[in-house]
């Protein structure tokens, strides 16, 4: 007998049904439930210990999310034939139910918890990016764990200019705008995304539509928790001295507020004078104090050193290097810096930095896509990498990260919707950003970068894009700053970090964090508009460096030639078990590939050596070309035989000059007539319409001219 599950269900605005299930699946957890959408199922689980660690001051929130391969009927690929490491597409789920979730836990909750959303049932028709936010906030909602929630996240798409909620996958390639939208039944929360470059008023109306949908979830996961009558858990993880507390605020705030309001554009030098505050302060203590304490006086003076700021930025209306609060920092970029990469940049924002390269590719480099709900090829790659030296740290290099997984993502998403079409471009691209400093917006410094670098490459980008980071500074009493182009204190200390990309005509990506409860919409449309002129303003700055695309790829560039040729070819030009087209590649040097697309073949030809993708070419077009009846060509003799030989006129034909046609004079033998790889001229003068052969002449090239010289004619 099956156990019995509590069931709670709603529509999406489209009629279909969700149900979120629990007490049936992973019992032992402190939640779990089941979300179904069609046949797509989402297992959420989540566990929370009972106490703290000693000296934990944070939240030590682990989420994981994995697509099972059996969910879809899948074998995983590789020898192990197992599901590995998370994927890049598993790795940005999990931020986006992260990013979601993290700050609504209690700020002084710091039990370890994890969050684990597992696809174990696949649709082809619902993409679960859409809904694991719900699930895992669904599992938190039936558990007995703190939480200012529930949360919820939607796509909202638009679609043929009509926005829908979680459309199917097969609807998406329709839309101009393609949001995950999180947030709570009050606030908004988190915002990513991509769109064709639309105004800052679409954009808002989507969010607005999306908000709306996240009310009626997060109500149906509140009815869920009364039904099952939770009560969430009591706990202690912090201890304080109230006494030390103020006697740090009383003694550091204006100084604090003094080494802010100097307004120094050194982060590291700002740095130093912030720490030195604190220091002042902690040398009135014994050692053995100083022990005690240390900690409290940490905390405590973080919260003074935020404080100081944010109070500075409001009523100064300035910013930590001295910027006002619509300020671009100065801007430097510079074109084809690196000889050998096929395209190359810098771009300098202040004291962030990024140096990007184009690589340009053929089919052969595409990436392999092999996933449990999606398969197939991508030809367009933008990778992300920040080491510890752009910010004078000393750290191990580990791998890609989780957080430049994400900032690379972005950065893509942005960069491709200006790509141009595969008629345009034939290349794979591969882009990498590589962070040299940072302080604050390098995923946008990529973008600008990105642009740059393929200007450079002689990629025919539809137009560049620019991108920009905004923060928000308010105070609980209505009053508040919008700050365009964040450092990377501001984006620590404030309340929003909102990056924004486009071009001039409209937005391309975005991603929006934010620190408190909720984003009035009047200060999410003077961001935006706030955004967009600092945009233009980077893009102008961009232009002076280059404003186009090159005319032409760098010599050292691979160049790209497309021929289309019959369906009944492909096997031709491909030969048995590969020998042709290998033959081809290893003759002329140049790389080909062929593939069958709406019932023609397509030859890719890649070198960068013109005379190898001519010798190429030349080749396959004429292993493709129709034989006429009356053309001569210049064949190589192949087989001799007593009645004749065969004769190659065309690259994989053979057809047979008689005995009878090679000469005006009767030969009575093939024997010292010809030989095998002799070159000669032929004329076609008959296909056979039954059997398909060929038969040549030699001879009737030879009618109006003599053989040979003999003495007597001399």
């Amino acid at each position: 007998m099956s156990q019995k599950a509590v069931i709670k269900s709603f529509r999406l605005d489209d009629g279909r049904e969700v149900t979120i299930e629990t007490g049936k699946l992973a019992k032992q957890a402190d939640g779990s439930v089941v979300l179904r959408l069609g046949d797509c199922m989402l297992l959420a689980t989540v566990v929370s210990s009972p106490d703290a660690k000693p000296g934990v001051d944070f939240m030590p929130l682990t989420v994981d999310y994995q697509e099972k391969f059996s969910s879809a009927g899948r074998f995983p690929g590789g020898f192990f034939r197992r599901e590995a490491r998370p994927n890049d597409n598993e790795i940005l789920i999990c931020r986006l139910i992260d990013r979601a979730l993290r700050p609504l836990f209690p700020d002084d909750y710091h039990a370890d918890t994890q969050v684990a959303v597992t696809l174990i049932s696949a649709d082809p028709e619902v993409a679960p990016d859409c809904l694991a936010g719900l699930a895992a906030s669904a599992a938190i909602a039936v558990s007995d764990i703190p939480f200012n929630g529930p949360i919820s996240e939607v796509r909202v798409a638009r679609i043929d200019g009509k926005l829908t909620i979680n459309p199917p996958i097969s609807a998406m390639p329709n839309a101009d705008i393609d949001l995950i939208v999180a947030g709570t039944i009050k606030d908004i929360l988190m915002v990513e995304g991509e769109m064709k470059e639309v105004s800052e008023k679409e954009m808002a109306e989507a969010i607005a539509f999306g908000h709306e949908a996240i009310k009626s979830q997060c109500q149906a996961q509140i009815e869920l928790a009364e039904q099952l009558g939770i009560t969430k858990r009591t706990y202690s993880h912090e201890t304080h001295d109230e006494e030390l507390r103020e006697k740090v605020w009383k003694e550091t705030f204006d100084k604090a507020y003094a080494v802010a309001r100097q307004c120094n554009p050194d982060k590291h030098a700002r740095k130093t004078a912030f720490k030195a505050v604190v220091e002042e302060f902690c040398a009135q203590f014994t050692p053995e104090e100083l022990a005690e304490k240390i900690g409290f006086i940490k905390t405590y003076y973080h919260d003074v050193e935020k404080e100081a700021v944010r109070s500075m930025i409001l009523k100064e209306k300035i910013r930590l290097d001295g910027r006002g609060l619509t300020d671009i920092r100065s801007i430097w970029s510079e074109i084809d810096y690196l000889p050998s990469a096929h395209g190359s940049s810098i771009f300098t924002r202040g004291e962030t930095q990024s140096l990007t390269t184009v690589t340009l590719g053929s089919k052969l480099d595409e990436q392999i896509i092999d996933q449990a709900m999606f398969q197939g090829t991508n030809k367009f790659l933008l990778h992300y990498n920040f080491p510890g030296f752009s910010t004078g740290e000393v750290k191990p290099n580990r791998g890609t990260s989780r957080r430049e997984i994400g900032h690379g993502n972005l950065a893509m998403r942005s960069l491709k919707q200006m790509m141009p079409g595969d008629d345009v471009n034939p290349y794979t691209i591969r882009i990498v950003s590589d962070i040299l400093e940072s302080n604050g917006s390098s995923s946008m410094a990529t973008v600008c970068a990105g642009t740059l670098a393929l200007f450079d490459a002689g990629v025919k980008l539809k137009a560049a894009v620019s991108g920009i980071a905004m923060g928000l500074i308010t105070d609980g009493k209505g009053n508040f700053g919008i700050l365009s182009d964040i450092l990377g204190d501001e984006d620590h200390l404030g309340d929003m970090d909102f990056k924004v990309t486009g071009t001039s005509k409209g937005i391309c990506a975005c991603q929006m964090d934010l620190k408190v409860d909720g984003l009035p919409y009047d200060i999410l449309i003077q961001a935006l508009e706030q955004a967009k002129a600092g945009r233009l303003h980077i893009l102008g700055e961009m232009n002076k460096t280059i404003a186009a695309p090159r005319e032409d790829y760098k010599a050292h560039a691979p160049r790209i030639v497309i021929l289309r040729i019959a369906k009944e070819y492909i096997g031709a030009v491909i030969g048995p078990g590969g020998k042709i087209i290998q033959e081809i590649q290893r003759t002329t040097g140049a790389t080909i590939s062929i593939e069958e697309q709406n019932n023609e073949g397509v030859v890719e030809i890649a070198s960068p050596n013109k005379q190898s993708i001519d010798a190429a070419l030349s080749w396959i077009k004429g292993i493709v070309a129709e034989p006429e009846v009356g053309e001569v060509y210049e064949g190589k003799v192949k087989t001799i035989t007593t009645y004749g030989a065969f004769v190659e006129f065309m690259p994989g034909k053979d057809g047979l000059l008689h005995i009878s046609e090679i000469s005006n004079e009767r030969i009575p033998s093939m024997e010292g007539i010809l030989k095998e790889g002799e070159k000669i001229q032929v004329k076609l003068v008959e296909i056979d319409k039954k059997t398909g052969k060929f038969r040549l002449s030699r001879k009737v090239l030879l009618s109006n001219r003599p053989e040979r010289v003999t003495p007597d004619q001399q």
